[in-house]
């Protein structure tokens, strides 16, 4: 699964990055970005944007936004069937950027936190879904959701989970609005090249959502 990342990258270089026209303020760096935070998003409706969403995906249909806390992630094997998902993910597809991700270790009766990234530091993108929910008050809500999918073999001893970091390539794909077939975005959902990670130990001050400063991913000495 994915239930902590980082994106410390400024904004500039997300926007050159992803290749969208820079519009929002600059934000500052986030080191311990958790459920229901503020997430910066790109997504396509003919260009390329960037938008903030919440993060925990609430369907259109939900009558209790609550429901958003459960969505954080989506399995890549069941999205094209589950409701919540199935049609978000032919119409409402985005990318997630990031340039980290924490899980937590077993060891012993305690979990050690680790820092997973590439071995470049460069930023990536998680694939992501979005959707609009309107409230009785006719507020809308744009919520997104990280799709996870089996681990690689780095991860595996750590967690059976990890979010799908796809490719310059795969990006294209997945942010075309022309493609709705499931046929081609299924294969995109895959586990990212265990040699192209690294992980390290980093401090339990990530367990705290409210901690975010560079202390986060630290290595422990």
């Amino acid at each position: 699964m994915c239930g902590r990342f980082t994106l410390t990258t400024n904004l500039g270089a997300i926007a050159k990055r992803f290749g969208v026209a820079r519009f929002l303020e600059e934000v500052s760096p986030r080191y311990n970005i958790a459920p229901t935070h503020t997430v910066i998003v790109v997504n396509d409706d003919g260009s390329r944007h960037l938008t903030p969403m919440q993060w925990g995906l609430i369907p259109s249909w939900a009558k209790d936004p609550a429901i958003g806390n459960r969505m954080i992630n989506a399995r890549g094997e069941t999205v094209a069937t589950k409701p919540a998902f199935r049609v978000a993910l032919r119409k409402r597809r985005c990318l997630i950027p990031a340039d980290g991700f924490y899980e937590w270790q077993p060891v012993g009766r305690r979990k050690q936190p680790v820092y997973i990234t590439l071995k470049t530091r460069e930023p990536f993108s998680f694939a992501g879904l979005w959707e609009t929910w309107t409230s009785p008050e006719g507020e809308e809500v744009k919520t997104c959701t990280i799709i996870t999918t089996e681990a690689n073999e780095l991860l595996k001893p750590i967690h059976d989970r990890m979010p799908v970091i796809l490719t310059r390539e795969a990006e294209a794909v997945w942010l075309d609005p022309t493609s709705q077939d499931p046929a081609w975005l299924l294969p995109l959902l895959k586990p990212y090249p265990s040699e192209e990670m690294e992980i390290y130990q980093v401090s339990t001050r990530v367990n705290n959502p409210d901690r975010d400063g560079p202390e986060c991913i630290k290595p422990l000495a």
